[in-house]
Order: structure tokens, then C-alpha cells, then sequence
């Protein structure tokens, strides 16, 4: 059903334009507006799409899929328990490319083609190079949004209007001139209670103490080093409205084949390294490329390379202002950013300050000629790790990370570390000597999975009534580093989606929707076909799991809150029970989470309803890559019917080490 107010707001800002111009403005109309086609943002437009809405996908850049396809492909997973729906969905489609279950490890090319078929299989094409410059808002609803033409600002503005807008973009910018209330930086500690909130000078991703910040040693006089702020270091928890640094996350090859040499950019100033070496001479020791860099393996001899150490691919200090910048300066930015990262690769392959070990270890890598074929092989998508965060109706805080407070409208789950990248390269005095410091790292984790709130993806209602934010969510600057991941965007984007359909159906705002029945639609219709969910069963499903013998539970490390674990001594079992409401084929299977001194074989005993099957999975067979402490491991197909026993059972049957009880999952084959 069509909310009357906002159609009759249509039909006021349409009169208004034909009235005050002397040509009239066409405005386009569609149930949902998503701006921006990142990972939150395709799940976004393909979910309302699927649930009959007319959509429009818009996107300010040439790039489809944000950091999913720009360069992060060891995923930023934490717990695989908090992936689901599309999202998980996703990444078993790539592990379809990939001959496997699920890949999280993944080339930017061969994302993008699979968020692209997500797209044509709903027939929505993207509407590229178009950005937000004005919103029109009435009694809180959003009627109309102006865009302008990215590469072309003087052409043409265009103007749509949907019943329902969800900005999906890192940045927030189309919320910002909703009018919505919105944070930028770290808030204090004592402004919700948190405890890594605010300046934090912490031992991660920092300078061993003793590096001199001046370009002539000892001499303040000379000047800092480049990279070096002069703003002084403020106590533990204040708060600023400093950002935490951006980087590229870099694809190289060592393909000769597929290989484009990394070359000297325009304007390239070694001294922006001159402390690099200092570095390099203060820890002689370390002799790799891997003391620098975070340099993952991806897929056919590729990388995903992140920032590690004191000094690497994070370019701390210089992204402040973006946040609120215009569309140039920005661009400024980015292109600055681009610039010290392929002087950086430069540097490491030619200075010959760089130790030798490394420098030849550098040599056989270059960009590659099958990615990014139209922006010169470089990721066209900057790593914007935070830039606004929405005061929702809730915000989401440390106390809901560590599961101190536990939200019931969650819609999604988070898992990962509270993970803050430095923020500031300041000077401090120690034991009387000036020396140089980051500030700004936080990685602090061991809690499992825990819900996000409905109210943190939407405004305050006096604020807006249409509008749902899924990436620039409200949440303190602590907790947003822990929600902020891609996989968790995915989650968000599409729970946006379900609850904009919902409130178009009913003629409502997006406070009013709801909740529970959004969680179970979600729950029931993970895909948003209609197709039949996936059954999981995990170890803290007491109804459905059954344990015989001496478990003992550990809390970090599984699939989900928990997992089990046992030796080989006695006799101990865990039979997983689902509850199967569809016939027909289905796939199987358990979870082995790493744990010392694994046994070499776990014996399966598996009932599909009329008759069990006994396996034996063999430890050496059970691959676990990436960031995740486990892996699935598949017992094959098998038909299931309603109203039968099927079981999977997990014993230390003729273990020869520990045996692991984590989760089960049946799942509909295609």
C-alpha cells in the first residue's frame, strides 16, 4: 500500500518545480532509492527487487561492490555464525567459482562478476557517475533527491523520489543532507560509558620506542619528519573528531604472465620514507616483507596486502578532513592517498635504504593486468574505514559488543575484534627523549556474536521517516569498528530492504515496522526468494542436541557463541537433531573448529530418517584458510522427509587426540 502522505508530497514537490522553472522537472519514482552500490547496497536494491518493488540503484563512482571488490579479499570474517542470509549466500557463490562450499578469500574480478550476476538475475542496472547534492524533505519524509551528473557537474540534474531511501554508502552523504544527526571521530569515553573509546596510545601497529621524529636528530629546529603531526598527545579516552587512517588494499601478482611492472608515479618524493628507515634501522632484525606488510595470499597468485607495523599502507593523519569535505577536495585525498601507496610500493622495490632481504623479496611482484582493466590495474575503491556514523534511534556501543547489554531487536550480527587503525603520528617525551608514536590502535576482541539493532539502522523519527542507513550506522566510534565489515554491510543492507517493503506495504514509517516479524522474515526467507532456508544446528541448541559423556565447552574459536570439545578417553557423543519441514535433497555438514592436539580422525555417524551412515573425517583433510577458526566439512547428499529422526552424531569413537562438537548445517541443494 502507498503511504498517502508521502504520494501526496510527490504530487507538491512535482507542482512546485513545474511552477518555479520555465521547464518542467522530471521526477523518477520508484518504491525504493538505493544510493550507492557497494556490498550493503546491491544486497539492498536485489532484496527489495525480489520482494516486488520497483528499484533504483544509483552509484556516484564507475565501481560496483565497494571494498568487496576493491582489494579486501581475505575477509574480515569473526565468527562465520554472524553471516548469513545473502551475505553468506555470496560467498558460497564464490566458493562456486572456486570449486568449494563457501570462499572467503577471493580476486576483486571474480566478486564483482558475482555481485553482478546478483544484479542481472533482478534485472537492475546501475546507474553509475551520479552523486547526491540536495534533498528534499517534508513533515521527515525524503520526497526528493537532487543528483548531479560526477564526472560532469554542470550537465543536467536529475531528481528521484522513492517511498523508501536507503543510503548505503560509506560515507553517509545522502543522510547528511537528510537533515539526520550523525557523529564523525571518537566520542569521549564517559559519553556512553566505554572503556576504548577516545585517544588510545596502545602498543599495536606502533615504533618501537626511540625513533627520533626530526629530520635532523635531536633537533627540534629542523622540523618533523614527513608524516609527523605536531598536535599534542591528549589523555587516554578523550575525545576528537580525528578519523582513523585509510589505505588501499592492494592487489599484486607474481605471475609473470599476468604481471604489469610497478613504475615510478609522477612527483614521487622519497623522503616521504625517511622515517620508514629509521624504522628499518631500529629493528634490523626483521628482513621480510611480512614485518611491513599484512601480505595475504589470494587466488591465483595474488595478494590482498593491508598496513602492519608502525609504518606501512595505512597513511595516518591525512584523512581528517574528508568526512565533511566536498566532492573535490575529496578527491584530493584519494588521489594523495593513491599516490603515497604507489610511492610506497616504489620505494620498497628501488631505494636502496630498504634492507636488501626485503627489497629483493619485492622484486617478482607487480600489478595485475586482469584487474581493475579501467582504472590502469589500481583499485579505483579507498579504503574509507570511517567517515560518519548516524545517532540513530539506538547506537550501538561496547557495552552491546561484549554482551552487556543485549539488544531484542536484533536484525543482523556482528563478530569481529573492536578494531580501530591508528589515527594520529604524533611526538611524545619518554624517560626524557623525544620520540615518535601512533595513536589511535585498538584491537581488542574475545566476545562471541551479538545482535545489531533495528533502531541503529534509522533515524530518529522527528529526523526522518524513510529512511534507512545500513554502513554508516549508528554506532559509537569502538563499536562501529567491530560492525563495520563487509560481510556484516551485506546483512545490514538486506535487512534495510525487507523493512522498507514492509513499511511500503503497510504505509508506514520506517520506526513504526515491525520488528519481530521483520526478524522472522529474515529468518524464514534468508534468501529473499522464497527457496527453502538452510537448517542449522549448533552446539548451544539444547533442544536439538543431545551429549552423552564429558564435553567441555569453550567459548572462543567456533561457529557461534560456543563449541565442544572432548578427548579420547571415555565415550562421548553429540547427536545434532534438525527439525526438517521440506522434503527433498539436502546437503550435510559439520563444522571442526581448530583445537590443539586434534585428533588425526572424527567418527560421523549420520541418520537421514531410514538409515545411518557411518564416516570417518580425516583432520589432514580439513582445510581451514583465512580469517576463521574452522571450516565445514561436507558427509555428502541425502533425501530428508518431514516428520522422520535424521541425526548427525560426533564421537571420540577410536580418537587418537581432542574431538571437536560445534554445529551441523543441512543445507537445500540447488
Amino acid at each position: 500500500m502507498k503511504n498517502p502522505i508521502v504520494s501526496l508530497c510527490f504530487v507538491f514537490v512535482w507542482l512546485t518545480f513545474s511552477c518555479s522553472t520555465e521547464k518542467e522537472t522530471e521526477v523518477e519514482n520508484y518504491d525504493v532509492v538505493v544510493y550507492g552500490a557497494n556490498s550493503a547496497g546491491i544486497m539492498a536494491a536485489y532484496t527489495a527487487k525480489t520482494m516486488g518493488k520497483s528499484v533504483v540503484l544509483i552509484e556516484p563512482s564507475h565501481h560496483l561492490g565497494g571494498l568487496t571488490t576493491g582489494g579486501l579479499g581475505y575477509t574480515d570474517i569473526g565468527n562465520k555464525y554472524a553471516v548469513t542470509g545473502l551475505s553468506r549466500d555470496f560467498y558460497r557463490r564464490l566458493g562456486d567459482h572456486y570449486g568449494k562450499f563457501e570462499q572467503w578469500i577471493f580476486e576483486p574480478s571474480v566478486a564483482k562478476k558475482t555481485f553482478q550476476d546478483y544484479l542481472d538475475r533482478a534485472g537492475i542496472e546501475v546507474q553509475y557517475d551520479y552523486r547526491v547534492i540536495g534533498v528534499n524533505k517534508e513533515d521527515g519524509f525524503i520526497l526528493e533527491i537532487e543528483l548531479e551528473k560526477s564526472g560532469n557537474p554542470s550537465a543536467d540534474r536529475r531528481y528521484v523520489a522513492g517511498e523508501m531511501v536507503i543510503d548505503a554508502t560509506y560515507e553517509g552523504d545522502l543522510m547528511a543532507l537528510s537533515g539526520v544527526s550523525y557523529a564523525i571521530g571518537r566520542e569521549a569515553n564517559s559519553m556512553y560509558g566505554e572503556t576504548y573509546n577516545g585517544v588510545q596510545l596502545m602498543t599495536g601497529h606502533q615504533f618501537p620506542d626511540g625513533i627520533d621524529p626530526y629530520k635532523t636528530p635531536g633537533d627540534p629546529s629542523s622540523g618533523l619528519l614527513w608524516g609527523i603531526s605536531e598536535d599534542e598527545l591528549q589523555p587516554d579516552g578523550t575525545g576528537d573528531d580525528k578519523i582513523q587512517a585509510y589505505n588501499y588494499r592492494i592487489c599484486l601478482t607474481n605471475d609473470p604472465a599476468n604481471r604489469v611492472e610497478i613504475t615510478e608515479p609522477e612527483g614521487y618524493d622519497p623522503s616521504m620514507f625517511d622515517l620508514l628507515v629509521r624504522l628499518f634501522e631500529a629493528q634490523p632484525d626483521r628482513q621480510s616483507l611480512n614485518n611491513y606488510f599484512i601480505w595475504s595470499h589470494m587466488p591465483n597468485n595474488k595478494t590482498d596486502i593491508n598496513n602492519r607495523g608502525g609504518f606501512s599502507t595505512d597513511m595516518i593523519g591525512m584523512n581528517h578532513e574528508y568526512p565533511e569535505a566536498d566532492y573535490e577536495r575529496r578527491q584530493e585525498i584519494i588521489d594523495a592517498h593513491t599516490h603515497y601507496t604507489k610511492s610506497l610500493l616504489y620505494f620498497y622495490k628501488t631505494d636502496p635504504r630498504v634492507p636488501a632481504a626485503i627489497q629483493e623479496q619485492i622484486q617478482e611482484w607487480g600489478y595485475p593486468k586482469d584487474e581493475y582493466l579501467d582504472n590502469d590495474h589500481w583499485t579505483p575503491q579507498l579504503y574509507v574505514r570511517e567517515v560518519r556514523r548516524m545517532i540513530g534511534e539506538y547506537v550501538m556501543t561496547q557495552a552491546n559488543c561484549v554482551g552487556e547489554e543485549v539488544v531484542e531487536d536484533g536484525i543482523g550480527m556482528a563478530a569481529y575484534t573492536m578494531d580501530s587503525h591508528n589515527i594520529q603520528r604524533i611526538v611524545i617525551e619518554k624517560d626524557g627523549k623525544k620520540m615518535v608514536k601512533n595513536e589511535g590502535n585498538v584491537e581488542i576482541g574475545g566476545f562471541g556474536p551479538y545482535p545489531i539493532a533495528y533502531r541503529s539502522l534509522i533515524p530518529k523519527s522527528e529526523e526522518a521517516k524513510n529512511l534507512f542507513v545500513p554502513a554508516a550506522m549508528s554506532a559509537s566510534h569502538i563499536a562501529f569498528g567491530s560492525i563495520r565489515m563487509e560481510p556484516v554491510f551485506m546483512v545490514l543492507g538486506q535487512a534495510s530492504a525487507v523493512a522498507a517493503s514492509m513499511a511500503i506495504d503497510e504505509g508506514q514509517a520506517v520506526q513504526e515496522v515491525d520488528v519481530p516479524a521483520l526478524q522472522e522474515e529474515l529468518k524464514s526467507n534468508p534468501l529473499a526468494d522464497g527457496s527453502t532456508a538452510d537448517i542449522l544446528v549448533d552446539n548451544d541448541d539444547e533442544a536439538q542436541v543431545s551429549l552423552s559423556g564429558d564435553w567441555e565447552k569453550m567459548s572462543r574459536g567456533g561457529y557461534g557463541p560456543s563449541f565442544l570439545f572432548a578427548g579420547s578417553a571415555g565415550n562421548n557423543s553429540a547427536r545434532f537433531s534438525p527439525s526438517i519441514k521440506d522434503a527433498g535433497k539436502y546437503g550435510v555438514y559439520v563444522y571442526f573448529s581448530r583445537v590443539a592436539d586434534a585428533s588425526s580422525q572424527t567418527n560421523i555417524l549420520l541418520g537421514d530418517g531410514f538409515e545411518e551412515h557411518e564416516m570417518v573425517i580425516r583432520e589432514e583433510d580439513v582445510r581451514v584458510e583465512g580469517q576463521t577458526s574452522g571450516e565445514w566439512v561436507h558427509l555428502g547428499d541425502f533425501g530428508f522427509k518431514p516428520n522422520t529422526s535424521p541425526f548427525v552424531e560426533v564421537s571420540n569413537k577410536n580418537a587418537d587426540g581432542n574431538v571437536v562438537a560445534d554445529a551441523v548445517l543441512w543445507v537445500p541443494v540447488r
